[in-house]
């Protein structure tokens, strides 16, 4: 081995094929022998665990068949007692029902009866446990009919109004073999569907007929077995043991129970042609298998874990050599850190380059104002010195009064000088980049007024409407001030080509403040490539295509945003929407002031 060979073995991470191979085939018999007990487990304690759950099944069926017979056959022989009675034999014949109310309540408190009533031959209620019930009329309903019709006890299953079922012995009571009433007997079969449910997932019983007439599921009633099924509501018992026996390991149930979702047990009821079925469903397999597999996963994980102990103690030396590579890696992040950090700082010259460039086109603007204000300018000095010489002859003949007025126009005439150099200034310096609150109106007017000069000149009309409250942002004034004036001037330049030119400026405030810049000049064509940087539609040497561009970022910065569009009579119409400083502008209440 060269001392080139042994230069390269030492920057190789350390490897031992054979044990990787064995603890691979090791890992892989494992797992599979895991998985096997598993499955296994989980067949065997499934049959098992299932049986047990259909067999306590099968018993409580039995149960709740026995009780409901025996609830029957216990009220069935009710109405002949009662129809023998001979206080209620007595009380139909001299219709003298005082007692009889108190006599029935006794008799249902001794026979657990859901309720009683004493009928005349009329169907009229003249004795009833419910004291709601008397007075009312039953030749209609079908146990009186029944009654009449038959010298024996029937029994009727009849739907209530609300739905449910009121099942019924009645049996009509004679006097010397003649009718004189019918006594009526209330079954209270409503309390075993509350038990049922407490017990069974759903349980429903149906008559001759197929229709439900208990059961625990109250959307089931009154309807065919079929239909019943179908009109299952959501999260109700058969939808949870679906839903429960297809959980585990994301298989499907039919893997884990066989075939089966849950237990159905159907069991004649001897009277009358009924039939119960009862749903149970295997959520208790599902969790004793599932302890059961819980223990068997937990030390196969165990014995998984020792292992991984053991193989890492190998791949120890392994890391020290991807300790090496990442002190590499840590030399490429920095280079790529310094890299980054020098792409800032190319960034963060553009955006001051970005600064000047605005900066610039501000000061392009007021090289093309400053002609016009030399003119504005040349006036006052011009009357001042008029103003003086006017002074100067009156203080001569001894006139200081006349001579004090001349001075105050100089005065005046001082101040407006001032305050023209004053907007030149302002305008001139860059514009701070933190924001306070400020009054839109200030700034129109400042904007207005700088461009007073080349408006003369041009003989533009100006037309300005805004409100008499102060409408209020979060801005700098100067900035603004420099996008008001680039709007004015693109209006002024386009409208060379009219006779009439026109300029209206709207400011608007509400949910937020829109300021609208509109001319009569001949429109804008491509309104796309507005706002574009070095786009513009003057002629070459009139400007360079940055004043739209620059206008739009400071918008932008103040939250807001700049759109042009053309004029439904012509022209074109630049509109800036900028939030309102909310706190400026409550319980105010706007007006409009127009002046041209």
């Amino acid at each position: 081995m060269t001392d080139n060979d042994q230069h390269d073995e030492g920057h190789r991470p350390p490897r031992s094929p054979a044990f990787g191979l064995v603890g691979r085939v090791v890992l892989v018999l494992f797992v599979a022998a895991a998985i096997a007990v598993v499955w296994i487990s989980n067949q065997w304690l499934t049959q098992r665990y299932t049986e047990s759950t259909r067999s306590r099944a099968e018993l409580r069926m039995a149960l709740y068949t026995g009780n409901l017979i025996s609830e029957l056959q216990r009220n069935s022989v009710v109405p002949l007692l009662l129809s023998r009675d001979p206080a209620f034999i007595s009380a139909l014949n001299s219709e003298d029902y005082v007692n009889s109310s108190q006599r029935l309540i006794s008799f249902r408190d001794e026979i657990g009866a859901q309720s009683l009533l004493l009928l005349d031959q009329t169907g009229r209620a003249v004795a009833s446990t419910d004291r709601e019930r008397l007075g009312s009329n039953h030749r209609a309903q079908p146990y009186f009919v029944n009654a009449l019709r038959s010298s024996d006890t029937v029994f009727t299953t009849s739907q209530t109004e609300a739905g449910g079922y009121d099942f019924t012995y009645a049996r009509k009571i004679l006097n010397g073999g003649e009718l004189i009433g019918v006594i009526v007997v209330v079954v209270d079969l409503a309390k075993f569907e509350q038990s049922w449910g407490r017990i069974s997932d759903a349980v429903y019983v149906t008559d001759s007929e197929g229709r439900v007439i208990l059961t625990t599921e109250p959307r089931w009633r009154g309807l065919p077995e079929a239909d019943a099924m179908t009109t299952l509501p959501p999260a109700t018992a058969i939808e949870r043991a679906l839903e429960r026996t297809a959980q585990w390991a994301a298989l499907p149930s039919e893997a884990f129970f066989a075939g089966d979702d849950v237990i159905r047990q159907t069991s004649r009821v001897p009277f009358q042609g009924w039939q119960m079925t009862s749903f149970t469903t295997y959520a208790s397999v599902r969790e004793r298998v599932n302890g059961v597999l819980a223990l068997e996963i937990m030390g196969f994980a165990i014995l998984l874990t020792l292992g991984f102990y053991v193989v890492s103690r190998r791949a120890t030396t392994a890391s020290r050599f991807f300790q090496r590579e990442s002190a590499q890696l840590r030399e490429l992040n920095d280079a790529l850190s310094r890299e980054v950090a020098e792409r800032q700082k190319a960034e963060k010259n553009l955006q001051v380059a970005e600064q000047t460039l605005a900066q610039s086109s501000k000061l392009a603007a007021l090289g093309e104002m400053s002609a016009a204000v030399s003119h504005e300018l040349n006036q006052p000095l011009a009357a001042m010195k008029t103003y003086l010489a006017g002074a100067k002859l009156l203080l001569q003949r001894k006139r200081p009064e006349e001579a004090l007025s001349s001075f105050q126009r100089i005065d005046d005439l001082i101040e407006r000088m001032g305050l023209i150099t004053k907007q030149l200034k302002s305008y001139a310096r860059k514009g701070g980049d933190a924001f306070q609150p400020m009054d839109v109106r200030q700034s129109v007017s400042m904007a207005l007024s700088m461009m007073e000069p080349q408006l003369k000149r041009r003989q533009v009309r100006i037309t300005r409407n805004v409100p008499r409250e102060p409408v209020m942002i979060m801005g700098d004034n100067v900035r603004l001030e420099q996008v008001l004036i680039n709007l004015l001037r693109n209006a002024i330049d386009a409208t060379k080509s009219v006779d009439d030119p026109q300029v209206d400026i709207l400011l608007t405030g509400g949910e937020q403040v829109v300021i609208s810049v509109r001319d009569n000049g001949p429109g804008v064509e491509d309104l796309d490539q507005l706002f574009e940087p070095f786009y513009t539609t003057k002629a070459p040497g009139d400007g360079v295509g940055l004043g739209l561009a620059i206008s739009s970022g400071i918008v932008g910065d103040f939250g807001g945003r700049l759109t042009a569009r053309n004029g439904t009579a012509g022209g074109a119409v630049f509109e800036v929407e900028l939030p309102i400083y909310k706190e400026a502008t409550k319980n105010k209440s706007t007006g409009v002031e127009a002046a041209e």
